[in-house]
């Protein structure tokens, strides 16, 4: 059922050009968290590692055929869990037996039965971060913890991919899957639409991940307790980041957690529906028109890491085979 409330694309404190870097860095960081904490008791599993399995399990075997390029990597994201959690699964449905399926509940009925024992040995699978505005020193960082993790340092436009970088891999006979981790809500309808033209035009499949949507119960609820949340969390990230400065924008001069708050409510506004993201895929301009828009195939759902407030809605779209 459509939302009650229209898509507005409103603006975000944390995308105006006036907000501080150093603020940003902190609200970004915030996020990143979010995605990679899985707080005991309170969360069944952490959003990162169940957008690893909804990759798995929506992709099964094939999964090792892509190279999954995150186009909005921001200071990282989630994309470095979600590499590690992604081989973890591939490495341990690998070494059980070949009969073992790959079911997982999480697809909300996607399932594959295919068996990763049955495939052909073949490397980890690759994650590389890239953004228009690169954030070499972080992507530095997290590239050094993993060697299946990699980075473009130089500006990348995601409407408008350099040829050599989906080239190379698809030279190798690798397949291209995009990644859009709480980004895709970032761009309005005619860049939507170039950002989609461009993925059906080069690449193999994307996926669409966002921790919010277009509800009251789903969507603004949750972000006002993650704004709780924050107050309470803040000094243990003050001491992990080393940052005093963290605890002074929390708790005298609330500007975290207010933008926080804020831009995930926001966020909410300007998230899509499966279906609206499919209407955008059929306007998109793709060369060789609405026959080339159905060689793909859709999937998308909710999937709780968190009780009734905490969901990650998921699209994952990839090319049909044959």
């Amino acid at each position: 059922m459509a939302p009650l409330v229209p898509r507005l694309h409103l603006f975000e404190i944390d995308d105006q050009t006036w907000f501080p870097s150093f603020l940003r860095a902190r609200v970004q960081a915030a996020l990143t968290a979010t995605w990679t904490t899985q707080v005991p008791i309170l969360q069944s599993t952490s959003p990162a590692r169940l957008a690893a399995r909804l990759l798995s399990s929506n992709l099964g075997t094939t999964v090792r055929d892509y190279v999954f390029i995150d186009f909005c990597a921001g200071g990282g994201g989630p994309t470095p869990e979600i590499e590690k959690h992604l081989n973890q699964v591939i490495k341990s449905t690998r070494s059980s037996s070949t009969s073992a399926t790959c079911n997982d509940p999480v697809a909300n009925g996607t399932t594959s039965t295919a068996s990763y024992a049955a495939a052909p040995p073949n490397r980890p699978v690759r994650f590389v971060l890239t953004d228009l505005h690169p954030h070499v020193d972080d992507w530095k960082k997290a590239a050094s913890a993993s060697p299946n993790l990699s980075y473009i340092p130089d500006s990348v436009n995601a409407a408008h991919a350099p040829a050599d970088l989906v080239g190379s891999y698809k030279a190798e006979g690798t397949k291209v899957f995009r990644l859009f981790n709480l980004a895709f809500h970032h761009f309005d309808d005619p860049l939507a639409k170039a950002i989609l033209k461009n993925t059906l035009e080069t690449s193999d499949g994307f996926g669409i991940f966002e921790l919010q949507e277009r509800s009251l119960i789903k969507g603004f609820i949750p972000v006002l307790l993650f704004g709780f949340g924050i107050l309470l969390i803040a000094p243990y990230y003050a001491i992990k980041w080393r940052s005093p400065a963290t605890l002074f924008f929390t708790y005298v001069i609330p500007i975290l957690p207010f933008v926080l708050v804020f831009d995930g409510w926001i966020s909410a506004l300007r998230t899509r529906t499966p279906e609206e993201v499919e209407a955008l895929l059929r306007k998109c301009g793709v060369e060789g028109g609405q026959e080339e828009v159905i060689k793909w195939e859709v999937r998308s759902g909710r999937a709780s890491f968190m009780g009734p407030v905490g969901h990650l809605n998921w699209i994952i779209c990839v090319k049909r085979e044959g």
